[in-house]
């Protein structure tokens, strides 16, 4: 279970690091634009990491927690800078 832990963080660590950063330097107007290109980022590298385990087992379940938290970290966070903007 461990290896699945350290397989999906990753992906949320840089959904986290793209929010706050994109939160921070850019205007409110183009929030939203660079939120879709981080999560884009977050795809390519849920599947980067993923196929580079070549393990079958819970691919689907891995790749699903990897992207479904990032949906949830980049949401939330767009709510806060909505509220807050």
């Amino acid at each position: 279970m461990t290896w699945q832990i350290s397989s999906i963080l990753p992906v949320w660590v840089l959904s986290l690091a793209g929010a706050i950063v994109i939160a921070v330097t850019l205007p409110r107007d183009q929030y939203l634009t660079w939120v879709a290109i981080v999560l884009a980022g977050a795809v390519i590298l849920t599947f980067l990491i993923q196929l580079g385990l070549r393990r079958t087992e819970g691919f689907v379940v891995r790749a699903m927690a990897s992207i479904g938290v990032s949906v949830v970290i980049l949401a939330v966070a767009s709510g806060v800078v909505a509220l807050l903007g």
